[in-house]
């Protein structure tokens, strides 16, 4: 006899978990997200969850599966003048959070970087590690680059944040164009 109701362990069953999970932490954060609140919008028995991440802390951690690295991204940006790489570092940025493919994923961190030290750890590292690799090569040997980088990090942070999380308006309409004509004379101050 088989249960209904439920998706059966299938080689798909993984990459549906791992889609229901995006959707719950980027929802609700890691704290306010179950095992069992994924398992039902999986439509899976929460015993596979188990089964193939281990624990919460590893379905976090296989669901974020974070886009493409920031210093890819932003490789190009080091060898542009000041002005040119602000916009491109704000432009590439807001085309990481404003995508389908990767809004949940970084959502998902920033709610739960709050009550997470691993998802804070990870963000950490997804930012400002990026930024600082940045910042150090456009200022080699100064004392504050660390503080630029945060401070860079904060500001785009703060953008996803009111942008998709509290969809304060007009931000969460806003045009990206717009955000890089506004932000990027701030993130200039902190590359120059």
């Amino acid at each position: 006899m088989s249960r209904t109701g439920r998706r059966p362990g299938t080689p798909e069953t993984r990459e549906v978990i791992l889609g229901a999970a995006r959707r719950c932490f980027a929802t609700h954060g890691y704290d306010a997200t179950s095992l069992r609140a994924i398992s039902s919008d999986a439509s899976v028995d929460p015993a596979l969850l188990i089964h193939y991440f281990g624990t919460k802390e590893g379905l976090f951690v296989a669901a974020i599966g974070l886009p493409e690295p920031l210093p890819a991204v932003f490789a190009d940006v080091v060898s542009l003048p000041a002005k040119q790489a602000a916009d491109l570092l704000v432009r590439r940025y807001l085309q990481i959070v404003d995508s389908e493919h990767s809004r949940n994923t970084i959502l998902a961190l920033v709610r739960s970087a709050v009550s997470s030290d691993k998802a804070a750890s990870m963000l950490r590292g997804f930012l400002s590690d990026a930024l600082l690799d940045v910042i150090e090569q456009r200022h080699p040997g100064n004392g504050d680059v660390r503080l630029r980088a945060s401070l860079i990090a904060a500001q785009l942070v703060g953008i996803a944040m009111l942008r998709h999380v509290l969809r304060l308006p007009p931000l969460d309409q806003a045009s990206p164009d717009e955000i890089v004509r506004l932000v990027a004379p701030a993130i200039l101050r902190y590359l120059t």
